[in-house]
Order: structure tokens, then C-alpha cells, then sequence
């Protein structure tokens, strides 16, 4: 049973991992993606360096750089910049929705590697409903110009899976420190780049406050308390957020930005959470696996 805490912690990375896009959105329209990304990296890492030190530092990185920077590639330093410019065209409500299909192909990439419970007719039939809910989405709310968009947001979709995969290859190295080391490695890399892309006026106050909280609460305090959510409930059932934060994305680009709730919206959400849930349920058939599911995820 799911204590208080746990409830309360639940509820708190449903918010915090489904208003990155909100803020995504406002700020791009001011600032470069690679400004943003190297300002959000820059002042997550800052603020989660005392953490990682207190927990073991970087020492026991130094021996697996290679992995580690695949795994930063794969899931910081080239999705975060292809979603914030995805985002120049694409509403923030429909962006978080994509990204719902993270589960989706990380199951299909599990299978394929045989890394997961042998997949049988249920489980193959809401991969399939998942996967038919982002055509549907697809295909009733983008526009031919904004197929690039979609594409972008489709590689973060690869890109964080294989992260998800990856990051089972360094299950034994303390989390805090890979984030740390992640957040730090790009934007030591955008640093050139986003310092020479700085905006021509200061921006607005709406502007910074999202990269403040893009930094803050969705990077440095997300990790934190997915940790604690973690220790709470298990890795099992914190994953479970996935579903959630689809909803919160959507509800608050309705709200803030007032982004319209298409029926594109309406449908995909429905297929794709459902499948999503569906495809990663735990089958009746089990593998002896390196499991995922036991990780403490980063």
C-alpha cells in the first residue's frame, strides 16, 4: 500500500515532469534552444553538484566516460535541444503528448534485445494501439509544415528510450553523479554557442522566470524528488508517472497558453496512454533479463 508520502511525492512528479513543455514554450519564444538548454543544464548541475559529492562524487565515473557520454548524447544533450526547437512550432500540449510514446518504444527496443517479459497478443496489441494513437494524433493536428517538428520530437521519443536502456549499463555508478556529469557535460558543449546566441534584448520576465524553473524545479528538484519517489514506492509503480504527465501537459497548455484541445488531442491521448499501459504491463511469461525495472533509474 502507497503511503502519504508516497502519494504526496507522486503527485509532485506528475507536475513537475509535465510542465517542462509549458515553459519550453514560452521561453523559445525568446531565446535560442541552445540558450535554453545550456542555461537549464548550467544551473540544474550547479545546484545538484553538493548532492553528487555528498553521495560518492565523480570517481567512479571516470572509468566508464565512454558510456557515459553515450548516455548523455542520447538523453540530454540532443534531445533537449531538438524538443525546445520542436517547440518553435509545435504546441506545448501537443509536444508532451508525443513523448508519451517514450514506454512504447522502450518496450519494442527491450523486446527485440530480449531484455524483457516475452511479449504475448496483450501486450503486442496495446504497442500496436499506442502506436496507432500517435498516427492518429499525427495525422489529424500537424500540418505538412510542421512534419520537421514532429520528427524532431519523434528522435527525442528514440533518444530517451535508449536512455532508459543505457542507463541499466550503469546501474552500479551512484545516479545523482551520472546527472550531474550529464547536465554539466552539455552545457560545457553549448556553452560557445548558447553564450553567442544570447538575445539581442533582455527578455521578458515570463521568459526568464521559464528558464529559471525549467532549471530549478524540472531538472534539479525533478531528480530529487523522483529519488525520494523511488526509495518510497519502488522503481515498479514510480514509474507510473509516465501516464500522468501527458495530462498535466496538456491541461496546462489549454489553460495557460490557451492551446486548443483538438480532438486529435483528445483520441491520441486516450490510444496512447492506454496502449502505453497495456504494452508495459508485466506479462504472464517472464525472461531472466537484466531488469529494468529494478534499476534505480536516473
Amino acid at each position: 500500500m502507497v503511503s502519504r508520502r508516497g502519494w504526496l511525492l507522486f503527485v509532485a512528479m506528475a507536475f513537475i515532469w509535465g510542465i517542462p513543455y509549458l515553459l519550453i514554450k514560452i521561453a523559445v519564444a525568446e531565446i535560442s534552444p541552445i540558450t535554453l538548454v545550456f542555461a537549464r543544464t548550467a544551473l540544474g548541475a550547479l545546484l545538484l553538484l553538493p548532492l553528487a559529492l555528498a553521495r560518492g562524487g565523480f570517481r567512479p565515473l571516470l572509468a566508464r566516460w565512454p558510456i557515459l557520454l553515450l548516455y548523455t548524447s542520447v538523453e540530454v544533450a540532443i534531445p533537449w535541444v531538438l524538443l525546445s526547437h520542436a517547440e518553435t512550432r509545435l504546441s506545448s500540449s501537443l509536444s508532451g503528448l508525443l513523448i508519451a510514446g517514450v514506454p512504447l518504444v522502450s518496450a519494442l527496443v527491450l523486446w527485440v534485445l530480449g531484455w524483457s517479459d516475452r511479449p504475448d497478443l496483450r501486450r503486442i496489441l496495446g504497442l500496436l494501439l499506442g502506436f496507432a494513437g500517435v498516427a492518429a494524433l499525427v495525422g489529424l493536428d500537424v500540418s505538412a509544415d510542421d512534419l520537421l517538428a514532429v520528427v524532431e520530437v519523434g528522435l527525442v521519443v528514440i533518444g530517451y528510450a535508449l536512455g532508459t536502456i543505457i542507463i541499466v549499463r550503469m546501474r552500479d555508478l551512484p545516479s545523482v553523479s551520472v546527472i550531474v556529469a550529464s547536465l554539466a557535460i552539455t552545457a560545457a558543449v553549448y556553452a560557445p554557442f548558447g553564450l553567442t546566441q544570447l538575445p539581442t534584448h533582455a527578455p521578458s520576465p515570463q521568459a526568464i522566470a521559464a528558464v529559471i524553473g525549467l532549471g530549478v524545479i524540472c531538472t534539479a528538484l525533478g531528480f530529487i524528488v523522483y529519488f525520494a519517489l523511488v526509495g518510497e514506492v519502488g522503481p515498479n509503480r514510480a514509474t507510473v508517472i509516465t501516464y500522468f504527465n501527458p495530462a498535466v501537459a496538456i491541461a496546462l497548455g489549454v489553460l495557460v497558453l490557451h492551446e486548443t484541445l483538438t480532438v486529435g488531442i483528445a483520441i491520441g491521448f486516450v490510444m496512447i496512454v492506454l496502449g502505453s499501459f497495456v504494452a508495459t504491463g508485466r506479462s504472464t511469461h517472464a525472461v531472466e533479463t537484466p531488469p529494468l525495472r529494478e534499476r534505480e533509474p536516473a
